[in-house]
């Protein structure tokens, strides 16, 4: 896919570290202008230095995409930047607090609902407004294998997740009229800073042999993923779900 996004402008939340940093790498190798969007920002000033480092073009964004202001000042800034916004990944996320349904706190499922769920939708209404300024365009929205399964402790995850795909098929029959294509990702567990710096080594042990291929994921494999269905060779794919899970969800 060398230079399939040449002339291409995309915007990546959570893109400061793990797969939305891979993401952002991928699509500036392969010709695109990223906008590298996250709240940590010294995280994403550090992938925009990689970027142009290595020849690419980026811009570092710093967003709570909770906050609906915010999300519409990012699209704005990627617009006037780089003059319009053809491609957006929508992978900003957060794990939240582990317990029990009747234990789990009204503050918790809020801040997950909003983070992984609300995020999603409140970034598509203004990427999409962007992308038919822009005569069309590509959204992967990050979802989860527990988009489509359940997971005991992570009940605000799971609902958020089966959310996103909900978001992703309605979405898509609105816009294929339209030239815009929306498709979710369901990564199976990756190997991230998000895991390996909040779990011990038997933990993750433990987690990689839940996949049957026995180990986890990569960031680069979820990225090249996404970067498939944004990219013209997906050209016919819109409102489907894809899975980079190392089998886990065939169990």
């Amino acid at each position: 896919m060398a230079n399939d996004f040449f002339n291409k402008v995309a915007l990546v939340t959570g893109a400061a570290s793990g797969i939305g940093a891979a993401i952002a790498n991928q699509l500036a190798r392969e010709g695109a202008k990223v906008i590298v969007a996250d709240m940590d920002a010294a995280g994403a000033a550090a992938v925009v230095h990689t970027i142009e480092q290595a020849g690419g073009v980026a811009a570092a964004f710093e967003i709570n995409v909770a906050d609906a202001g915010e999300v519409e000042a990012m699209v704005a800034f990627a617009e006037k930047t780089y003059g319009a916004l053809h491609l957006a990944v929508n992978n900003a996320g957060i794990g939240g607090p582990s317990a029990p349904t009747a234990d789990y706190s009204l503050e918790g499922w809020q801040k997950v609902i909003d983070v992984n769920l609300t995020s999603v939708f409140v970034c598509m209404k203004y990427e999409l407004a962007a992308m038919q300024r822009a005569g069309g365009g590509a959204i992967v929205n990050m979802a989860s294998i527990l988009g489509s399964v359940g997971f005991a402790g992570s009940v605000a995850y799971v609902a958020a997740k089966h959310g996103v795909l909900g978001l992703t098929q309605a979405a898509a029959l609105e816009y294929a009229a339209h030239n815009i294509r929306i498709t979710a990702v369901g990564p199976g567990f990756i190997d991230t800073p998000l895991l390996s710096k909040n779990l011990d080594a038997a933990t993750l042990k433990h987690i990689a042999g839940l996949h049957p291929i026995q180990r986890l994921g990569k960031s680069e494999e979820v990225s090249a993923l996404t970067c498939f269905l944004l990219s013209d060779q997906a050209s016919f794919i819109t409102g489907s779900y894809h899975l980079v899970d190392g089998g886990y969800v065939a169990q």
